[in-house]
């Protein structure tokens, strides 16, 4: 039996990914550009079975066997890797987080990211870079991200062939570092998924999405020149153009509760008092905390004092989607 292990970090948007132009293929409504985090994974391990009497896929996910429609997308994603492998074999998949899945940590991410290099591994495919990044956009579409390291931009693309991520610095260009505010480690009622189909609901999408080119490059801009004070700006505004989205979609969404707004507006005054951090939420109630690595012990402290806050992680820029050693 072929068995191949990988492990990916989840990411988090700074110019944010909210609603498909095609849902089958994921291909988004606007491109978008993230960080991976180094220190948190999804770590997967994959064995195609060549018992022939095996008919259907397994999944294990820290621990507990899954089934339903968790299970089913992923055996339609492994679909995927048959056709382009000439497989006729059924998997067991044993995946890991080492954070919350299902809570605005992009778990989806980093799962897929992880399946599509270990999947397409243990099927005797070695697929490049690129073509990795555009098959695991068709398990999540923020899993494309995951596949290459440090930053990385998502350009939108108009057909599977060229909607894919790339890096466009590496992880040490700018010791960035996100401290995570986890208010709530419970499973989101909406996943993306679902959200990402009530985005055209909202009579602010296609503004935010006509506006997307201008935010991308500021941002890219931003990083490549290291400047925090413009990385702030549209960071924030491009995580509240997106919740603005969601809760005008029918029906809306919430995925704020008051803890996370009061992180936000922690932040916010720190960063008027000149400390350099600012925020972004993703599809969550958990606050994002992206400062400088020199304030980042200061952040943790801050942030861990909030009424609401569980928990508090902290990660730097992190490397690609990799091969680990089968156990």
């Amino acid at each position: 039996m072929a068995s191949a292990a990988a492990l990916a970090h989840p990411n988090i948007a700074f110019v944010k990914y909210w609603g498909n132009q095609d849902e089958s293929f994921r291909l988004p409504s606007n491109g978008s550009i993230s960080m991976n985090l180094d220190g948190l994974f999804t770590r997967t391990k994959i064995t195609w079975n060549e018992n022939r009497k095996s008919s259907k896929d397994t999944l294990t996910l820290n621990g507990v066997p899954i089934t339903g429609r968790a299970l089913q997308r992923v055996s339609n994603f492994l679909d995927l890797v048959r056709q382009m492998a000439g497989l006729d074999l059924r998997a067991e998949v044993v995946s890991e987080n080492n954070f919350p899945s299902g809570a605005g940590i992009a778990s989806s991410a980093s799962a897929f990211a992880a399946l599509a290099l270990a999947s397409t591994r243990a099927a005797g495919l070695d697929l490049e870079p690129g073509a990795l990044s555009r098959l695991a956009r068709r398990g999540s579409g923020s899993a494309c991200r995951s596949i290459p390291g440090g930053f990385v931009e998502w350009t939108a693309g108009t057909s599977d062939e060229d909607s894919f991520a790339a890096t466009i610095a590496p992880p040490e260009h700018w010791p960035l570092v996100d401290v995570i505010a986890i208010l709530s480690s419970a499973h989101k009622t909406t996943g993306s998924t679902e959200g990402h189909a009530l985005a055209g609901t909202s009579p602010l999408q296609a503004a935010r999405v006509n506006d997307a080119p201008r935010r991308l490059d500021l941002c890219r801009r931003a990083i490549l020149e290291r400047d925090f004070a413009a990385f702030a700006d549209i960071v924030e505004a491009d995580s509240n153009l997106m919740h603005a989205v969601m809760t005008t979609s029918s029906p809306p969404l919430f995925y704020w509760q008051p803890g996370t707004l009061a992180v936000m507006q922690a932040v916010r005054a720190a960063r008027l008092n000149g400390q350099p951090a600012c925020t972004t939420v993703d599809a969550g109630p958990n606050v994002h905390v992206i400062c400088e690595k020199a304030s980042a012990t200061k952040i943790v402290k801050m942030v861990g004092s909030i009424p609401g806050v569980r928990e508090v992680r902290a990660a730097q820029a992190g490397g690609p989607a990799r091969l680990v050693e089968v156990e």
